[in-house]
């Protein structure tokens, strides 16, 4: 996640009724809570990241922004995605993206098999994960036809609005 997508996401938090926005992705945590979050007086930011990436300057025209020790936040989840892949490989699949923030999950239950994997054929209204939001389990059904080239979100793991879940090769 870079500044500017940091910077958009402090934005839209104040100018929403969201108390709390919090954001884990592979070696980075993000936490944003404003004053419309209960027990808590200005916006706070906490971010930690993996040694190698840069953490993020206060942002101008925002409201005071804090840095916490790592020991403070949650371990991180990680991605199933080790690194980006290059845009030409990219450029050639459709991302399924998140219609929703919420905790994405592969299954309807731990016990039962993932709605799809790698390899599989997917055609339009193939019912693809859950995303649960505020204890409701929404599917996600694909709007397109085509192969599962990579799941690119670990289950169980808090997924953003617009967020890539899958890489599909069209059929």
């Amino acid at each position: 996640m870079d500044f500017s997508q940091i910077k958009e996401l402090i934005s839209l938090v104040q100018n929403s009724n969201i108390g709390e926005l919090n954001i884990k992705q592979k070696g980075f945590s993000l936490n944003i809570r404003t004053d419309k979050f209960v027990g808590s007086q200005a916006a706070t930011v906490v971010q930690t990241a993996a040694p190698a990436i840069q953490q993020a300057a206060p942002i101008p025209q925002a409201q005071p922004v804090q840095q916490a020790a790592p020991a403070a936040v949650e371990k991180p989840a990680t991605v199933t995605e080790t690194k980006a892949a290059p845009k030409e490989t990219a450029a050639k699949y459709v991302e399924i993206k998140s219609p929703m923030v919420g905790t994405f999950y592969r299954s309807a239950s731990p016990d039962k098999p993932a709605f799809v994997k790698v390899g599989d054929m997917i055609s339009v209204d193939t019912p693809i994960c859950l995303i649960e939001a505020m204890k409701l389990f929404n599917e996600v059904r694909s709007e397109i036809s085509g192969k599962i080239v990579k799941v690119l979100i670990e289950n169980s793991t808090p997924v953003e609005y617009d967020q890539p879940l899958f890489w599909v090769e069209p059929a």
